[in-house]
């Protein structure tokens, strides 16, 4: 009974933790999934997003939002390997935001894993979207 003493607060917050990613998963893997075009893991080249904008300040502040809304993604992802939720769709959401060297292989990587492609596939028929294009 001592041990749980001890740990009782952690284990409060880890579990508050990890119903807080299942609940951010549950809403925000379909909103980004269902956003991306068809086409995105098999096209030759990236549009640069950043591009679209007129204002420097403007993209630079976006930019920054969405690499942190990708790094939180990433950890929610690492958190749910271990704990109930969709670990692996997180992560891959999370790192489809952020921006680094290597990205594009690392996506095509990830979705060429068993099921994840099928998920992500299921995810946009749920939305009333076109499968992704196939690898």
């Amino acid at each position: 009974m001592e041990f749980l003493s001890n740990w009782q607060q952690p284990l409060l917050w880890a579990s508050g933790l990890s119903l807080l990613a299942l609940i951010a998963t549950i809403v925000g893997v379909p909103w980004v999934v269902t956003r991306l075009p068809k086409d995105y893991f098999v096209r030759s080249e990236r549009v640069v997003w950043r591009a679209s904008f007129d204002a420097p300040l403007l993209s630079l502040i976006t930019s920054m939002l969405k690499n942190l809304l990708g790094l939180l993604l990433v950890v929610l992802g690492l958190i749910m390997l271990v704990t109930p939720g969709q670990g692996i769709v997180t992560l891959l959401i999370g790192l489809l935001l952020m921006n680094f060297p290597g990205k594009y292989h690392l996506e095509r990587w990830l979705v060429l894993r068993p099921g994840v492609l099928k998920g992500l596939n299921w995810l946009r028929r749920r939305q009333g979207q076109l499968p992704f294009d196939q690898l």
